[in-house]
């Protein structure tokens, strides 16, 4: 039963970012681009690493689903031009190859994860319990690193208010913030 209850609440969570699966097979693609679409808002499939490139540009997906090997630019090379776009793009390899070598390439580009085919419903579920954690810590970063330039005098002001009532600094800023536009 807990199985089904995190798989909805894993769901709620997924259904709020989009992907990308570039696998060249087209029988591998559609299987992965059909159990994504359960639980993505939008999956787009690309079958080679150029057309990739070209729909990331204009779409932005959160999560790439890349496999390594293709002909023409392969994973590895696309994780390097998306990398290069945007750095913090989660990318997940997910491949048959145990060619240590491809695979150690793509720790260097640094992929998110990595994943070895051939792929089953838990492995799946693990995968996109880790996408959104990802996304989560990606959003705390976001969201806590917040800086305020005062003057100087201001800033001797906020730092006296706040030993004198011993509070943080934040709580007099904000408070001061309020008063400010509250006028």
């Amino acid at each position: 039963m807990s199985a089904n209850v995190d798989l909805i609440q894993l769901t709620e969570q997924t259904k709020k970012l989009t992907a990308m699966v570039v696998e060249d097979e087209k029988v591998t693609n559609e299987l992965l681009s059909s159990t994504f679409k359960n639980f993505f808002a939008e999956v787009d499939s690309c079958f080679d690493g150029e057309s990739a490139l070209k729909v990331y540009e204009e779409k932005k997906p959160d999560v790439v689903f890349v496999d390594i090997i293709m002909s023409g630019m392969d994973g590895i090379e696309l994780a390097r031009k998306i990398r290069e776009i945007n750095p913090n793009q989660i990318i997940i390899v997910i491949s048959a190859s145990n060619d240590m070598e491809k695979i150690s390439e793509s720790i260097e580009v640094g992929v998110n994860s990595f994943i070895q085919k051939p792929i089953d419903t838990k492995k799946i579920i693990e995968l996109l319990n880790n996408v959104v954690s990802m996304i989560a810590k990606k959003k705390k970063v976001e969201t806590k690193t917040f800086s305020i330039s005062l003057p100087l005098d201001l800033y001797e002001t906020v730092n006296d208010n706040a030993k004198a009532e011993s509070i943080s600094k934040n709580a007099v800023i904000i408070r001061a913030l309020r008063s400010f536009y509250n006028q």
